[in-house]
């Protein structure tokens, strides 16, 4: 679970449970792996908030060419354009694991960010640094190689326990390759490379050594 300390509080605040002591209109949902969430296209009309699992974000061009825009865990926010004028999502969103969600109608959500201001400085914080990692991953993409962009997604998604040195990841190669912008082929190289160097371990589920940070800062 995610929380989230501002200054002047002493306990963090924990979307969570805010959001259940409310009565607005929300609704928790379950989805198994790969089940689609909403599909691009579909009506934009709600916010959701990932209690459990994981979600993936992708989006399909005219040409059929398809590109993971991103992969939000627990804690996370997904579907806020609909506070815009976006009438339709422009993204898909399918779970990668089984996820437990909740899904706030936009109506409610607007009276959330307009009465709740705890909840508002949170969501607004939360967007703002996962836009700032929105436009890291730009400038990833523009000016280094895919073998360094593939070692960056691999820490950034691994779920690492407090000092422990070796953090995991549940993720195909398909869909690495799909975030770093190569094909699935190059990822099988590098990830059979980054094991021979002893930064990585896989047999299902991958694991990750915190060296492997080090070695790209200093490649």
């Amino acid at each position: 679970m995610l929380s989230h300390s501002f200054p002047g509080n002493k306990r963090p605040f924990d979307p969570e449970r805010f959001l259940s002591s409310l009565r607005i209109e929300s609704e928790i949902l379950s989805f198994r792996k790969r089940q689609t969430i909403f599909a691009q296209g579909d009506p934009s009309d709600a916010v959701f908030y990932i209690r459990e699992g994981n979600v993936r974000l992708r989006v399909v061009a005219e040409n059929g060419k398809e590109v993971t825009i991103a992969i939000l865990g627990e804690g996370g926010y997904f579907g806020e354009a609909c506070l815009t004028m976006q009438p339709v999502r422009i993204f898909s969103a399918s779970a990668l694991s089984n996820c437990l969600l909740v899904r706030i109608a936009k109506p409610a959500m607007i009276v959330l960010l307009r009465e709740k201001s705890t909840f508002s400085n949170m969501f607004l914080s939360y967007l703002l640094r996962r836009n700032l990692r929105y436009e890291e991953d730009l400038m990833d993409q523009l000016f280094n190689f895919s073998e360094k962009r593939l070692a960056r997604i691999l820490l950034l998604q691994s779920d690492f326990d407090h000092d422990c040195e070796l953090g995991t990841l549940k993720i195909s190669q398909e869909t690495l390759a799909q975030m770093i912008g190569t094909t699935r082929s190059r990822v099988n190289v590098f990830m059979k490379h980054f094991k021979e160097l002893g930064f990585i371990e896989y047999n299902g589920v991958v694991h990750v050594h915190r060296a492997l940070a080090k070695a790209i800062l200093h490649h």
